[in-house]
């Protein structure tokens, strides 16, 4: 029989120690494909010592096996991790990512096909076929990336490039290999002959001997299906992405967040297209939009804000409000009240003066009885009296060099202010105010104001805390104590001596010259005085000036202002802003201050000592008017006397005293008034004339202040360096 001659080139099957080597030479690129002709040996040749049993090299076929199925697990298991890798890395993008086209699966799975159906084919068409799946694949998925893993078999893993195999020697320790199932690999001993290189000792088998190998069918490779994404729950992922494109937005970009008109958010690219496609309307509300209505929005992160507690907050405020403007309306309802009970009680008390008037014009007898229930009245309120008094809270210095003078309450900010030169005469020339609150009797600050001696201070009804001061340096200047600033300065060419507000029109005020002249100023108009009110007598200085209010009262219905010199005083009407003067009969001579109680109608004027009387006089008189026959709105008003206080033989200074209602509320009314020779303050009543009480001071008292803090009485006397606050207990 003729035999014929087999080489068989099986290197790494007759040297398996080198596994290694086995592994390297397996993914190297295989050389031209040698013929797989079967050649049988001649009986006739001796077959050389060296061949290999073929029990021996089925054990070596089997080992390279083995090795080579490791290999494989190892890449696939390194193949596994990458995949998960990328699809996390997607998940956390948000982004969607596409399949495999339909093209690229049916190569592959018609190439596996054929490798199942046919016979192993040349290495060149192999790496030719293999080469134009991969550009199929790169063209159908641009990304490189897809949602399904294909496992290719052996043959096609030999030809990937030397990347794939340092990845799988770096990641072989890092990933442990899962166990695949035996369909998934499958070995042809045809291939590991046919791939293997040429050797030079060729090993030549007999006929007779027949290795078992058989090649096995390969099975469909399973597609490896990926972990399905997590999504976001419907909560969380709400609001975060662009309604057009389902993408998330960003705050940087093409794709940066934005917003219409209507409030509903897009990413800029989108609903710039959408708008420039014609669809001139929002895609979430359908109303109106166009390009022009795009506004970027510059936020990180938008998270909706609950402010239904404001809300609430805000109604409860506004309820709150409308209750105050309504106790406010009744508070000053009551007041109003209160007020026409006051005119009720000023016209009994001008009938009871008019009795009293009466009972003394006629006989002894009735004059006896009159003076009996006087004292009996008198007793009962001296005794009433007697319970509460004045007492002694805190003195507080203004000014260490003193040449303090005036001063004035403010009751809508609850401070007192006095008049003092500056504490730093080289930095601050001039003269100020020192300002003091009265809920804790503490000074706060000095403001400082005129160059020269302030010699009157005065409030006005408002609640805007505006001081009216009058110096010696020939100005009256407004300061806000809000501000602690002048905020309106008038120059009147002379040095002015008083200053006071108008009580029925906010808008103006009077400055009291150095000539007996009195300067009407409009706050409206900021150049100069819109009246002078001349006097009609002497040109003595005006000491004081006090405005009467209009009142609904038949005793003395009239306003104006009470204009008080050294030598008398005289009314001056106001009426359709018109000024008509009245000279009130009083003690020619002597005069030092005039200060009025606006709600009864009473005035205290003081007198010096003089050849008449050696001493200090107080005499309380009672405004009137009476009814001219010729016309019913035109009066002539005058007072009377009513009360007389007297006092020390000592009269330098120009001291300023006061007349107020009493704490008690009784409707009786105080007299206040300094003693230069006792160095004190003394307190009268003016029912009776009696001395309640004597502030001692240990200076002359120049300033008498009555005040009202937080339902308390206060009384504040006020000396060239200090200032005594008293308590009504």
């Amino acid at each position: 029989m003729a035999q014929e001659e087999m080489e068989v080139d099986l290197p790494n099957l007759l040297y398996p120690m080198d596994s290694n080597r086995e592994v390297r030479a397996s993914h190297q690129p295989l050389g031209p494909e040698e013929p797989n002709d079967v050649i049988v040996l001649d009986s006739g040749e001796e077959a050389p010592a060296q061949v290999v049993a073929p029990t021996n090299a089925l054990q070596m076929l089997h080992g390279a096996l083995e090795q080579l199925r490791q290999a494989a697990e190892q890449r696939s298991s390194v193949r596994r991790a990458r995949v998960q890798r990328r699809s996390a890395r997607r998940q956390q993008r948000g982004g969607s990512q596409r399949t495999a086209g339909t093209n690229s699966r049916a190569s592959l799975n018609s190439f596996f096909q054929i490798n199942r159906t046919q016979g192993l084919a040349p290495t060149s068409e192999r790496v030719e076929r293999n080469a134009l799946l991969r550009t199929e694949a790169t063209r159908t998925s641009p990304g490189g990336s897809s949602d399904e893993t294909v496992e290719l078999s052996e043959e096609e893993e030999g030809i990937e490039s030397s990347t794939d195999v340092d990845e799988v020697e770096i990641n072989a320790g890092a990933a442990p290999p899962a166990e695949p199932a035996p369909e998934e690999l499958q070995i042809n001993v045809v291939e590991v002959q046919a791939e293997a290189p040429a050797v030079s000792n060729l090993v030549t088998v007999p006929e007779s001997v027949t290795l078992p190998l058989q090649t096995q069918t390969k099975q469909k490779t399973p597609v490896k299906q990926l972990s399905p994404v997590k999504t976001l729950p419907p909560e969380e992922d709400e609001g975060d992405t662009c309604a057009i494109c389902f993408e998330p937005w960003t705050n940087a970009g093409q794709h940066r967040l934005s917003a219409l008109r209507c409030g509903h958010l897009f990413g800029f690219t989108c609903i710039e297209r959408w708008l420039k496609g014609g669809a001139a309307k929002c895609p979430q509300c359908n109303k109106k939009a166009k390009r022009a209505d795009i506004v970027v929005l510059y936020a990180r992160s938008l998270k909706a804000l609950d402010t239904s507690e404001q809300e609430r907050m805000k109604s409860s405020l506004e309820k709150e409000q409308s209750m105050r403007r309504k106790a406010e309306l009744e508070s000053a309802q009551c007041r109003l009240q209160v007020q026409v009970l006051t005119d009720e009680c000023g016209k009994l008390r001008k009938q009871i003066q008019e009795l009293k008037m009466l009972i003394a014009q006629h006989g002894a007898s009735t004059s006896m009885q009159a003076s009996s229930s006087r004292s009996t009245i008198s007793g009962s309120l001296s005794s009433s009296q007697g319970q509460h008094k004045y007492n002694f809270e805190k003195a507080i210095l203004i000014s260490q060099a003193g040449s303090c003078r005036v001063m004035s309450y403010c009751e809508s900010m609850s401070c007192l202010v006095v008049s003092q030169p500056s504490p730093q005469t080289t930095l601050i020339p001039g003269c100020g105010i020192k300002k003091l609150s009265a809920a804790n009797l503490k000074s706060s600050q000095y403001v400082p104001i005129h160059s020269k001696q302030i010699r009157g201070l005065a409030f006005s009804n408002r609640s805007d805390g505006l001081l009216l001061s009058a110096a010696l340096d020939n100005t009256i200047k407004l300061t806000s104590l809000l501000t602690n600033t002048v905020v309106q300065t008038y120059n009147t060419g002379r040095p002015v001596w008083s200053c006071c507000w108008c009580s029925d029109n906010s808008n103006y005020v009077y400055a009291g010259l150095i000539n007996g002249s009195v300067l009407v100023y409009d706050l409206r108009d900021t150049s100069d005085c819109v009246r002078e009110l001349v006097p009609l007598g002497s040109r003595c200085p005006v000491v004081s000036l006090s405005y009467v209010p209009r009142a609904a009262s038949e005793v003395f219905p009239c306003g104006g202002v009470l204009v008080g010199t050294l030598e008398g005083a005289c009314f001056w009407e106001m009426k359709d802003d018109q000024y008509r003067p009245h000279v009130l009969p009083l003690e020619p001579g002597g005069c030092t201050d005039i200060q009025t109680e606006s709600s009864t109608r009473h005035c205290l004027v003081t007198y010096r000592p003089g050849k008449t009387h050696n001493y200090v006089r107080g005499v309380m008189m009672e405004l009137t008017s009476n009814r001219l026959s010729d016309s019913e709105n035109e009066y002539s008003c005058s007072c009377y006397p009513v009360q007389t206080f007297n006092a020390g033989s000592t009269c330098k200074l120009l001291t300023k005293n006061a007349i107020f209602q009493s704490p008690e509320r009784d409707g009786s009314i105080l007299v206040c008034a300094g003693d230069e020779a006792s160095n004190s303050a003394m307190l009268w009543h003016s029912g009776n004339g009696t001395l309640l009480q004597k502030l001692q001071a240990d200076q002359p008292v120049l300033d008498i202040c009555p005040m009202e803090v937080n339902q308390s009485s206060m009384l504040a006397t006020l000396t060239e360096k200090m200032v005594k606050i008293y308590k009504w207990e």
